[in-house]
C-alpha cells in the first residue's frame, strides 16, 4: 500500500455504524479490506488501522523496553480502548458507544485517511481543528518540511 488518502463524510446510524466508503476501501489491499483495529487517536478522534498495518505497528511496539516507565505509559496510552472490528455484511463499521462518547462523535463524522490509518472525527470538531490551525500552516510546513532534502 502506498498510503491512504482522502476525506470522507459519513453518518453514524442509531447503533453507531457508518458505511465504509467504497473509494476508501479500493485503496486497501484485498487482504486488508475487512478487518481493522480501532483505538483512541492522539487528538480528539479515533484511529482505524487496517489489520495488516496494525500488525506492522504492533511488531515495532513490541520491541519497546517495557522496563522503562515512559515506554510503558506510551504503550498503555496507545492501546487504550483498542478494539478489533470488521465490516459487517452491509459494509458498515461499528463504533462502540464508549469510544464514541470518549471523543464526542455525533451523527456527522469525517474519515481522514492518511498514510496507514483512518482517523474518525466528529465533523464539527474536525473542521474547528483544521480552521484553528490554518493560520499556522505555512510555519508548520516550514518547520516540518523545511529541511526534508537535507535529511535524505
Amino acid at each position: 500500500m502506498s498510503g491512504l488518502v482522502g476525506e470522507y463524510e459519513v453518518k453514524l446510524d442509531n447503533k453507531g455504524r457508518f458505511m465504509f466508503p467504497a473509494n476508501l476501501r479500493k485503496q486497501l489491499s484485498p487482504s486488508a479490506q475487512e478487518n481493522f483495529m480501532l483505538n483512541k487517536g492522539f487528538e480528539e478522534c479515533l484511529t482505524l488501522f487496517p489489520m495488516n498495518e496494525w500488525e506492522t505497528l504492533s511488531s515495532r511496539l513490541s520491541k519497546l523496553n517495557l522496563f522503562v516507565p515512559k515506554n510503558r505509559m506510551f504503550y498503555r496510552l496507545f492501546h487504550q480502548g483498542a478494539k478489533n472490528t470488521s465490516l459487517d455484511s452491509a459494509g458498515r463499521v461499528l463504533v462502540p458507544i464508549h469510544l464514541m462518547d470518549r471523543v464526542g462523535l455525533k451523527k456527522e463524522v469525517m474519515l481522514i485517511a492518511y498514510n496507514d490509518r483512518i482517523e474518525i472525527w466528529d465533523k464539527t470538531m474536525y473542521l474547528e481543528m483544521i480552521e484553528g490551525n490554518m493560520t499556522d500552516f505555512a510555519d508548520l510546513a516550514n518547520e516540518v518540511m523545511g529541511n526534508v532534502n537535507e535529511q535524505e
